[in-house]
C-alpha cells in the first residue's frame, strides 16, 4: 500500500497541533487496513487571510506544488492530498517526513566562514550583533528545489522548509503560498543565481513545459482543478522564462527577496 492511498483513503487521527505554524497544522496519522503513515493535516478552516492570496486557497496551492514536483520527477514535496472529510473540514494531508538533526542544508556561520560544499547567500547580524553569513549547501537535491522554488513562484522558502533526509535527499514543505501571478519569490537558496541551468534540469523542464501548455494534458487537468486558470498559465511562462534565459534568476531590488524570518 502506497502513501497516497494511506493518504487519502485512511481514516485520520490527530495526535497533536504543531504550534509554531502560521495556520492550524496538525500531525496524526492515517489508517487504512491495519497500516498507518504519519502525517501532517492542514484544514482550509484554520488558514490564516492573507491580502494578497484568495481566502481558503492555500491547501490546494500545497497540493498543486506535490503535482508539479511529481510531473518534474524529482520528489521536492511529500506526497500530498486534498481531503474533503478529515477531521476539521476540508484540507491537505501530507506524507510526514522526519529530518535528520544532524545536518543543515541550510545554515548561518560567522561572517565569510562559508563552509566546503556550501554557497553564500549574504551577510547580516544575528540577534546578538554578531556579524554572519547564510549559506545553503550546493548539492544536486537542494539546486533543484530552487528551480522548483520558481516554477511555483514560491513566496516563503525558509530554511527550516527544508528537510535533511538522511540518505541525502532533501524535501520542501509549506508551499500555501505559491503560484501567484506576481512575482513573490522570496527564498533563501540564492546560491545559484546567475548561474547556468544544469542540462539535465533543463530537460526535465522542458516536459514540463509541454504538459503545461497541453490542455487536454493529466497536469494541467490537475493544476485546473486546484487553482484559478491565470495561475496555471503564469506557472508555464514561468517556465518558458527559465527555458529562455537558462539562467537561475537574481533577487529584485523592488521587494523582499528573503523570507522572514529566514528558518
Amino acid at each position: 500500500m502506497d502513501d497516497l492511498e494511506l493518504l487519502n483513503r485512511g481514516e485520520i487521527e490527530i495526535q497533536g497541533r504543531i504550534m509554531p505554524a502560521s495556520n492550524a497544522t496538525f500531525f496524526g496519522t492515517a489508517t487504512l487496513d491495519g497500516v498507518s503513515i504519519q502525517c501532517v493535516y492542514k484544514p482550509v478552516a484554520g488558514e490564516r487571510p492573507l491580502w494578497d492570496f484568495p481566502d481558503g486557497t492555500l491547501a490546494g496551492r500545497e497540493v498543486a506544488a506535490y503535482v508539479v514536483s511529481e510531473a518534474l520527477g524529482w520528489d521536492v514535496v511529500p506526497p500530498t492530498v486534498l481531503r474533503g472529510d478529515a477531521p476539521a473540514g476540508i484540507g491537505m494531508v501530507q506524507a510526514w517526513r522526519e529530518p535528520d538533526p544532524g545536518q543543515d542544508p541550510v545554515d548561518l556561520v560567522p561572517e565569510g566562514d562559508v563552509p566546503e560544499g556550501y554557497l553564500h547567500v549574504l551577510d547580516a547580524y544575528d540577534g546578538d550583533d554578531r556579524p554572519i553569513s547564510l549559506v545553503h549547501e550546493d548539492s544536486d537535491a537542494l539546486r533543484r528545489m530552487a528551480v522548483f522554488d520558481v516554477v511555483v513562484n514560491n513566496a516563503d522558502r525558509k530554511g527550516g522548509h527544508v528537510l535533511a533526509m538522511t540518505d541525502g535527499h532533501r524535501f520542501g514543505v509549506d508551499h500555501g503560498v505559491a503560484f501567484n501571478v506576481d512575482d513573490k519569490l522570496r527564498t533563501v537558496l540564492w546560491g545559484w543565481a546567475h548561474e547556468p541551468l544544469e542540462p539535465e534540469d533543463v530537460d526535465d523542464l522542458r516536459v514540463l513545459h509541454d504538459r503545461l501548455c497541453r490542455t487536454t494534458s493529466e497536469l494541467h487537468t490537475s493544476l485546473s482543478d486546484l487553482l484559478d486558470a491565470d495561475e496555471v498559465s503564469a506557472t508555464r511562462r514561468r517556465c518558458e522564462m527559465l527555458l529562455r534565459r537558462n539562467v537561475m534568476p537574481v533577487p529584485s531590488g523592488g521587494r523582499p527577496s528573503i523570507p522572514w524570518p529566514a528558518f
